[in-house]
């Protein structure tokens, strides 16, 4: 909008009440016309508020999940991260995915938000196995150093169990952060909030992409994509990280590429003792899956390889915790496991 009358016609009212006070006689100019002035101004004063207020989005949400957005994405729409949210393109039992409008700072069309479910209806199980051997992060992705926070965390007070949250979404975001840079296949990390990431959308307007698990490959195009899944994983390895949960779920495929998602429960290598067996479980289930597409592969034999190519020590057995007794790829894995 342009807004140059309006200044000039606040500049006129000030020339005149400067002429009055010299005892000078102004030339007579019509009056300002206040229904004329107002629309202009408050269209003017609206293009300058960015604050929570101002934030409408297209998404008809529910009146619990809209008090939950503009929380948790509030401070995104105030930076101009994001300018609408457009719908809602995945739902889970720990957080959901939302096709957002980018703002001025990104150069996108599309943004995806990944707004965390509110910790008590969060269901994720045992998430103390993954914890373990990591450090805390805040809300910048930085190492909690604090005495009374870490105490707190260590209490599980209702303050340690909001650290301890926020630490998970923070694991989720510095590891892509690292992926990315490091070449995987992840998507863009854009922005942390205190319940929320934003990274690149995958997809276009008409809906996300597909995961491996709703789609089946030709042959020919399964045996490219298995080698690249490796590769993937062998970087992670290379940088640490071990995906924890990954499997046809978690990873995305459009235009003939992959993309893995859902990092908060990264596992160390080096200081989780459960790290090989968690790992052994994510190369299974990968393997799994390309298997049903025709591409036939030693899932043991591959992690191993994979293990030993990076010098990690081989840690304990995988502990029953871990598992799921309601998936059936868990409970063949522990009849494996038993079997040895």
């Amino acid at each position: 909008m342009d807004t140059t009358n309006y200044f000039e016609e606040l500049d006129d009212q000030d020339l005149t009440e400067t002429l009055i006070a010299k005892g000078k006689r102004p030339a007579r100019t019509p009056a300002p016309n206040p229904k004329k002035l107002a629309e202009p101004l408050r269209q003017f004063v609206h293009a300058q508020d960015d604050s929570r207020a101002a934030f409408k989005f297209t998404y008809k949400a529910a009146r619990f999940e809209e008090g939950w957005l503009l929380n948790s994405l509030g401070d995104f729409y105030e930076h101009q991260w994001i300018s609408d949210v457009l719908r809602r393109v995945k739902g889970g039992k720990e957080a959901s995915v939302y096709l957002c409008r980018a703002g001025a700072e990104v150069n996108a069309e599309f943004i995806a938000a990944k707004v965390y479910r509110p910790r008590s209806l969060r269901n994720l199980k045992n998430d103390h196995a993954y914890r373990e051997g990591r450090d805390n992060l805040d809300n910048e992705g930085k190492i909690v150093l604090d005495d009374g926070m870490q105490h707190a965390m260590q209490k599980r007070t209702e303050y340690g169990k909001n650290l301890l949250h926020q630490s998970w979404i923070a694991y989720e975001f510095t590891s892509m952060q690292v992926l990315k840079t490091a070449g995987a296949d992840v998507p863009e990390p854009y922005e942390m909030a205190h319940n929320a990431i934003l990274m690149s959308y995958v997809g276009d307007l008409d809906g996300c992409a597909p995961t491996l698990s709703e789609i089946s490959l030709e042959r020919a195009e399964a045996c490219g994509l298995f080698e690249r899944v490796l590769y993937n994983i062998d970087l992670m390895l290379s940088k640490e990280r071990i995906h924890g949960d990954l499997s046809a779920y978690n990873i995305l495929y459009w235009d003939g590429a992959l993309t893995l998602i859902d990092f908060p429960q990264v596992v160390s290598p080096m200081v989780n003792r459960n790290a090989y067996s968690i790992f052994e479980r994510d190369v299974t289930r990968v393997c799994e899956y390309f298997a049903k597409q025709g591409v036939k592969a030693n899932p043991r034999k591959i992690a191993s390889d994979l293990w030993k190519k990076h010098d990690y020590r081989f840690g304990p057995e995988i502990h029953p915790s871990l598992l799921d007794a309601d998936d059936e790829r868990d409970r063949a894995l522990w009849q494996k496991l038993k079997g040895r």
